[in-house]
């Protein structure tokens, strides 16, 4: 099978039917939307159909305008769309962490370049979501909760191995969140010995909301440590 192939096999099987805290629901956007697993081959046929190693960025888990609209981590609708050739007009959605991402993904020399060399995760595959205090559901991360951490750890580290085995180096493992994401991670490394060496990077998120008058200079501290794998 090509990088491709296993990597839509797996979102196509990929399911949590355990316990959640009372008020947290899962999102699995390709068991919710029939248009996602559509987009979602796509996007991995065209730019990973080959037998390559990757190596593997992990975020926290799939948001409802990136990965939770398209399949696709970090990849928006707009991106889908302008950056990366694949056409989706049904519905549009703008995620800043997708913005910063993908000028990322130009200044590494584009999708094709990138994509051949890097493959987007998250260390947890499925998403949540929590009413808000005004009945709208909003983002909820695997971490946000001690509980839900518990519940769903052992589903992390099982689907985490199953992707290694797509052919990811695992000489660097990447983690894009330098607080709770990265701790996780880290703990589980420690136990599960996934990856020689994990590098952490500031999510997205983070730099968009928080930080975006320094944008560039965080696009090049991603550019050096993904530029590590080239020696």
């Amino acid at each position: 099978m090509t990088f491709a192939e296993k990597v839509i096999t797996f979102y196509s099987g990929l399911n949590y039917a355990g316990p959640l805290p009372s008020g947290v629901s899962i999102m699995n956007p390709f068991a919710n939307n029939p248009d996602v697993l559509k987009l979602a081959g796509e996007f991995y046929t065209r730019f990973c159909s080959d037998h390559d190693t990757r190596f593997i960025i992990l975020g926290i888990n799939p948001g409802r305008f990136g990965a939770g609209a398209t399949g696709i981590p970090f990849t928006d609708t707009k991106r889908l769309n302008e950056k990366c050739g694949i056409r989706f007009d049904k519905f549009r959605t703008h995620e800043p962490s997708s913005s910063f991402i993908y000028e990322m993904i130009d200044a590494y020399g584009g999708v094709y370049d990138f994509y051949k060399k890097f493959y987007f995760s998250a260390v947890c595959p499925l998403g949540f979501t929590r009413e808000n205090e005004k009945g709208k559901a909003v983002n909820y991360n695997y971490y946000d909760s001690p509980l839900l951490t518990r519940m769903v750890c052992r589903f992390i580290i099982e689907n985490l191995k199953k992707q290694l085995d797509f052919g990811i180096d695992t000489s660097i493992g990447f983690c894009l969140g330098t607080g709770k994401n990265e701790n996780f991670l880290r703990r589980i490394n420690a136990e599960c010995k996934f990856f020689k060496k994990i590098i952490a990077l500031e999510h997205p998120r983070y730099i968009m909301q928080y930080k975006t008058r320094s944008k560039q200079m965080y696009i090049e501290k991603y550019l050096d440590a993904l530029r590590r794998c080239d020696s």
